[in-house]
């Protein structure tokens, strides 16, 4: 296996991060909050009309491998469609791209971060699960982070506050929000961004399939200070 380079102690730049299947970019602001520049990669051209940092229109694993050696990070989101439970009914085939961004990732030798949905955990190495109550998120959504470095995540509020069914609006007694696709309002559109910590993303399908930044915020952070890594000053 390729180690991933150690980063240098000390350094005052800004880090850089490659976000690929990077879509409308969730994941990229929070690691633009946590103090990395970023640059997308996805294959859906729209998404460059909402991403919000240097978006490239192309095949996210060829570019990883013509410019990874660029980046501090890479960050993948590979398409998660072939492990959603969905696609027990509509029988389609979707690509399995986990283990070839993996692969890519390891052979560039840059500290990484894969995510994806819990139903492709049997595709993921020791991954952690990351779900909205552990940052004050009104939502439920769990997600799984496969990472090169050490990572821990924090403690997992039980899931006690009430969702709303899929679509509707949150109450006084069902606080939570339930985000997932639909044919849905442009309030419940709205209602969605802001929970999800996205309100720049302004179409239905954009904040259902998005990350909430405030798990890439986390990662950064974790990534940055630990002490295999080296605490790098933004």
């Amino acid at each position: 296996m390729t180690h991933p380079s150690p980063i240098p102690r000390g350094r005052k730049t800004r880090l850089r991060v490659l976000d690929l299947y990077c879509h409308r970019g969730g994941m990229a602001m929070g690691y633009h909050q946590a103090g990395f520049d970023v640059v997308g990669v996805d294959l859906e051209a729209e998404c460059a009309t909402e991403y919000p940092f240097t978006f490239v229109h192309g095949d996210a694993i060829d570019y990883l491998y013509a410019h990874g050696t660029e980046f501090d990070l890479i960050h993948g989101s590979p398409p998660c469609q072939a492990y959603t439970p969905l696609n027990a009914y509509n029988h389609k085939t979707y690509p399995d791209l986990i283990a070839a961004t993996r692969t890519a990732m390891r052979a560039v030798g840059r500290p990484y971060v894969i995510e994806n949905v819990e139903a492709a955990r049997p595709e993921m190495i020791d991954p952690i699960m990351l779900c909205g109550p552990m940052f004050n998120l009104a939502m439920y959504r769990h997600r799984l982070f496969e990472t090169s470095f050490p990572l821990t995540a924090p403690a997992h509020p039980a899931h006690g506050p009430l969702c709303t069914r899929n679509g509707y609006l949150p109450t006084p007694e069902r606080p939570f929000m339930t985000i997932t696709g639909g044919r849905h309002s442009r309030a419940w559109q709205r209602a969605a961004a802001q929970a999800m910590g996205t309100p720049w993303i302004t179409t239905i399908r954009g904040v259902c399939e998005a990350i909430p930044p405030a798990y890439a915020h986390w990662i950064g952070h974790a990534f940055l200070n630990h002490p295999s890594i080296g605490t790098v000053a933004a």
